[in-house]
């Protein structure tokens, strides 16, 4: 007798704060979505409450013995993603795991290793990837829009993070090289890479040094500046900036130059909305600390970020029993880690590192 197939995935979800919000939002705009379950240390029952989830948990392999599971949401700080991702693979459950794979390039090989010889299919949440304004400007390139994409310049960048494992230099990677700018370098290699057809060659990076040697965030352990260059196997330049010094909310830019034009993206503050306010109101964007004056609010920002889509498109995978695309899966995440890797060994040494990454 042929097996039904599912309709619904059963999500656990491993974290209680920022990421997992942003889970549970995505998951319950989908009506192919169960959420089983969730476990963390700490916040549980206001997010059980919050997101109506029926099973609970302080321990995380507890939840993946107990729990029947399709797919698990790993949204806990980046220095644990290792250990929880290689767990729920080897309980034989779907991985997503949130930027950046893991602190570093050997862990995050091991969690690609782990999956594969699991057989589970491992999802890396790159949110630019299904942003709506930087798939439409893909969709311009490929096409032909600009011509030979020459040189991409892309940025994340905000005033810094209030959580101490972002702050810490072990257990975030560094500092906001690898906390922000691990995204433009992401979205690039999903843009040039050609699904690791076009490697990075060579990389340049630069770095504030961490605590007195910040700029503004003395008590951060890993960098609040960082810049990043990435040449292409046939010669491409991309530009990448994430920094802690930003004020005014989170800002996210991309520049694309082409033979025959150019592409130039806001994807956070390039709202449809405006809104003057003499007492301010709740929300305008992500790390914006008034909303007095004149404002751009996000209509839908887990949606024009990339979120919804990223985390429907992995539901269907597993559904429909694909493999993730490279844009969207773990070779992309552990090619990010490794470049973000080489760049800190460029900024140590001042000098270019050569390698094949992607």
């Amino acid at each position: 007798m042929k097996k039904k197939a599912k309709d619904k995935v059963r999500v656990g979800i491993v974290g209680s704060k920022f990421a997992a919000d942003f889970h549970a939002d995505s998951y319950r705009r989908n009506p192919k979505v169960e959420i089983a379950a969730v476990a963390a240390i700490d916040n549980l029952e206001e997010f059980s409450r919050k997101w109506s989830v029926p099973a609970a948990y302080s321990d995380y392999n507890e939840m993946l013995r107990k729990e029947e599971l399709d797919l698990v949401s790993v949204c806990v700080p980046n220095f644990l993603h290792r250990d929880v991702a290689v767990a729920a693979a080897r309980a034989g459950r779907h991985v997503m795991c949130e930027k950046p794979l893991a602190t570093t390039a050997e862990h995050a090989r091991e969690i690609v290793e782990t999956c594969r010889k699991e057989g589970v299919k491992l999802f890396y949440g790159e949110d630019w990837v299904f942003a709506p304004a930087l798939r439409r400007t893909v969709e311009i390139i490929r096409e032909g829009g600009v011509g030979q994409v020459f040189y991409v310049k892309a940025r994340e960048c905000h005033s810094g993070s209030h959580s101490p494992f972002a702050k810490s230099k072990q257990s975030c990677g560094g500092g906001s090289l690898i906390h922000l700018a691990i995204h433009p370098v992401g979205w690039i290699l999903h843009l040039l890479g050609e699904e690791g057809e076009n490697p990075v060659v060579e990389v340049i990076g630069r770095c504030n040094g961490g605590a007195g040697e910040n700029y503004v965030h003395k008590d951060n352990g890993g960098e609040d500046f960082a810049l990043g260059i990435m040449k292409f196997a046939n010669g491409q330049h991309a530009f990448v900036e994430g920094n802690y010094i930003t004020v005014g909310g989170m800002d996210d830019r991309v520049e694309i130059y082409g033979a025959q034009g150019n592409i130039k993206v806001d994807l956070t503050f390039g709202s449809c909305l405006s809104v003057y306010s003499r007492p301010g109101y709740a929300y305008a964007i992500e790390k914006t600390d008034n909303t007095v004056g004149w404002t751009r609010p996000a209509v839908d920002e887990f949606h024009n970020l990339g979120y919804v889509d990223e985390l429907a498109r992995a539901v269907d995978c597993v559904l429909a029993g694909e493999q993730p695309a490279y844009s969207c899966g773990g070779r992309l995440g552990l090619a990010c880690v490794e470049i973000i890797s080489a760049m800190y060994r460029s900024s140590e040494s001042g000098c270019a590192v050569k390698g094949r990454w992607g």
